[in-house]
């Protein structure tokens, strides 16, 4: 990785001379808005980092990033984005994706991005819609959903990502809010520096096709008893008092109010690195008697996908001598034709 302690950027480098063709109100340009706040103060040369995208209203996000990029299709991004990463593993490799393109037809690609352990960073905007073809339902959509080809509403329960992340061997998954933007640059950073895929679903209000589908985790008055603001090392604690918690009994997560029965010291206290802490928290999600964990769920080190194919090859030369390509072609299990 190369410094960039000798250029100076702003929020303009990162800026392109595009017109950002997203629908006004959307929580899109939220999210292209602090990724550009971020992007300069990572220490790195612009010319280093790489948007790869697929379809949808999020996949234009590459237009407006002044950086290199490369609009895919839909569902092959993870494919390409992980050719670009092995091929020149010097660059920082970004992925953004939505809930139709990264688990509908590229949900296949994503999970063995995941298992892989590419160090790149995917950014999953879920709207819970599908928003570019005009409303119908997504893989996230809630059972009951009703749209355009689910007129009498959808029957089929939907994908979790973080709980798909977490299965598929993903060794840093966190969980934003397009409303949040200071905590949403904390994540972005977070997943930058982070040596393995990280995965960062961001929950992004479709105004036109979806409006309010995350109001309860957003409105003032709602937010602070809905979401649990994930810490690590710290007891669980949300509410607009810091006045309740999330304590374990047995094995289920119990939402409790701190007093004259319960302390912070009987709360469950969060371990980014324990799977099964991890695993707990993702199962929450949209649950009507807990609150929604938003933060970093999970976050462990271990060896990189494109760190081992560079020593499977170091090794293959070692062990092998150099010889002509007709060498190579003669080597091995051969045969004649008559």
């Amino acid at each position: 990785m190369s410094e960039s302690s000798q250029v100076k950027y702003t929020r303009k480098d990162f800026t392109s001379d595009q017109a950002v063709r997203w629908c006004p109100g959307c929580g899109d340009y939220s999210i292209l808005t602090q990724t550009q706040k971020v992007f300069p103060d990572l220490g790195r040369k612009k010319e280093e980092f790489v948007f790869i995208s697929g379809i949808g209203c999020s996949s234009r996000f590459p237009y407006y990033m002044h950086t290199y990029g490369f609009h895919s299709i839909h569902g092959r991004a993870p494919a390409i984005a992980s050719g670009v990463k092995i091929s020149r593993p010097d660059l920082s490799v970004w992925l953004v994706t939505g809930d139709g393109d990264g688990l509908s037809i590229g949900g296949n690609h994503t999970i063995h991005l995941l298992r892989r352990n590419i160090d790149l960073n995917v950014m999953l905007f879920n709207n819970r819609i599908y928003g570019l073809t005009k409303g119908q339902y997504s893989p996230t959509s809630e059972v009951g959903k009703v749209t355009k080809s689910t007129p009498m509403g959808s029957l089929d329960e939907p994908f979790n990502p973080l709980t798909l992340a977490l299965g598929a061997g993903a060794t840093f998954i966190a969980r934003t809010i397009d409303k949040e933007s200071k905590h949403m640059q904390e994540m972005i950073t977070e997943s930058y520096h982070h040596k393995g895929t990280s995965f960062l679903e961001i929950y992004q209000n479709c105004n036109i096709f979806n409006d309010g589908a995350f109001s309860n985790f957003t409105d003032r008055d709602t937010k602070s008893d809905t979401v649990l603001w994930l810490k690590d090392g710290e007891p669980m604690v949300f509410g607009a008092e810091s006045d309740k918690g999330i304590r374990l009994d047995g094995n289920i997560p119990t939402v409790v109010e701190l007093g004259d029965k319960w302390s912070k010291d009987d709360l469950l206290v969060h371990n980014k690195k324990d799977y099964m802490i991890a695993s707990m928290l993702s199962n929450m999600t949209s649950k009507p008697d807990t609150p929604e964990p938003i933060g970093v769920l999970y976050a462990i080190d271990a060896p990189t996908y494109e760190d081992n194919i560079a020593s499977q090859i170091s090794s293959a030369i070692e062990n092998k001598p150099k010889s002509s390509i007709q060498d190579i072609i003669n080597s091995g299990d051969t045969w004649v034709v008559k």
